[in-house]
């Protein structure tokens, strides 16, 4: 429970990261969802992810919006920065604090609820403004919280634990992200962290808008015979377009090269390497993605892996070209340059 406080005392025997954290320094208060949650294991993907990146906690700043997903903010990096938005509006505020500092990582969590249905919109022009976030759904395909009705990316036939049956097309949002100009989009399973850790840190590290649908099974309401988002489906149906591995090139690398292995440069000066799965598969092809995508559904499989990276994504700050500082380190004679300014201003949209 969470009024039940984690020990801060660690064993001194914990390995420390290079800034001086033990993975427990990553961890949150203690998680109120069902026992085998899915949500749980992606709480524990990003602690890890963010622990071995050297990360400090308070660079990170988590916004979530509403729904069992967009509680587990609370549950992992106590140390960061935290906001809870309202239903569906995640994005937007995190659009306005990236546009103030953009000193801070940003990493918004959502649900397949709180992103696919009332908050579409607002995920659609985050990722076609390319804010660079980490933007998480973490997807069970129903609404936890009440109960059990499907989401937007119920399956269509999927059957709920009451017998109805789905009879409404699904949103794909990995399918839509690639749509509406994201530069890394990934796809995961929450019982896969080998795979879906490596995604995270590459998404940390991406230089745009960074989206990760994760597939999360509802162990209370999604988790039995005919769902198609519970534990033994979506491993009897995953098909991995390749493997992804983070290299920090501070560190020297001795690589082997392999026509199956993919380097690519991130705008920090990372790489993301890719051994694929498929001989024919490229990552860095958006249609070519959205093909595969579609062709592993009509079989269906779900495809996971990282599906789609433009290893030239510009950072939304640079294509506004606005100031270098952070805009909440202004002062007044830089916000109100004053009326000579504005006049010059609009004598040059005359």
């Amino acid at each position: 429970m969470t009024y039940l406080a984690k020990p801060k005392l660690h064993h001194p025997s914990l390995t420390k990261n290079k800034v001086g954290y033990t993975r427990r320094d990553y961890e949150g208060k203690v998680s109120t969802l069902c026992a085998g949650c899915g949500h749980d294991s992606i709480s524990g993907a990003i602690v890890q992810a963010c622990w071995q990146l050297d990360i400090e906690p308070h660079r990170v700043a988590k916004l979530s919006g509403i729904g069992c997903s967009s509680k587990t903010p609370d549950y992992f990096l106590g140390a960061s920065h935290g906001f809870n938005t309202v239903h569906g509006r995640m994005p937007s505020v995190l659009t306005g604090a990236y546009l103030a500092n953009r000193e801070l990582l940003y990493l918004g969590v959502s649900g397949d609820g709180d992103s696919a249905s009332i908050g579409l919109g607002q995920f659609a022009h985050a990722m076609r403004r390319g804010v660079r976030m980490v933007y998480i759904v973490e997807n069970n395909g129903v609404y936890g919280l009440t109960k059990g009705q499907f989401s937007a990316t119920a399956d269509k036939g999927s059957v709920a634990k009451k017998g109805a049956t789905n009879n409404d097309a699904a949103i794909d949002l990995a399918a839509l992200a690639l749509q509406l100009g994201a530069t890394f989009v990934a796809r995961s399973f929450s019982g896969d962290k080998t795979q879906l850790v490596p995604l995270i840190e590459g998404a940390i590290r991406h230089g745009g808008a960074a989206f990760i649908d994760v597939i999360s099974p509802c162990v209370a309401f999604n988790n039995h015979a005919g769902s198609t988002r519970s534990y033994d489906h979506v491993r009897a149906h995953n098909e991995a377009l390749n493997r992804i591995d983070f290299i920090d090139l501070a560190a020297e690398q001795v690589v082997e090269h392999s026509p199956d292995v993919i380097d690519v440069p991130q705008a920090d000066g990372s790489t993301l390497r890719l051994r694929k799965v498929a001989p024919d598969y490229d990552p860095t092809d958006r249609l070519g993605a959205m093909n595969a995508m579609q062709l592993r559904a009509a079989a269906g499989e779900i495809a996971t892996g990282l599906l789609y990276v433009d290893p030239a994504a510009k950072d939304w700050h640079a294509a506004q070209r606005t100031t270098a500082a952070a805009l909440n380190t202004l002062d007044e004679a830089a916000l109100c340059p004053g009326s000579a300014a504005l006049a010059k201003i609009n004598a040059g949209l005359r």
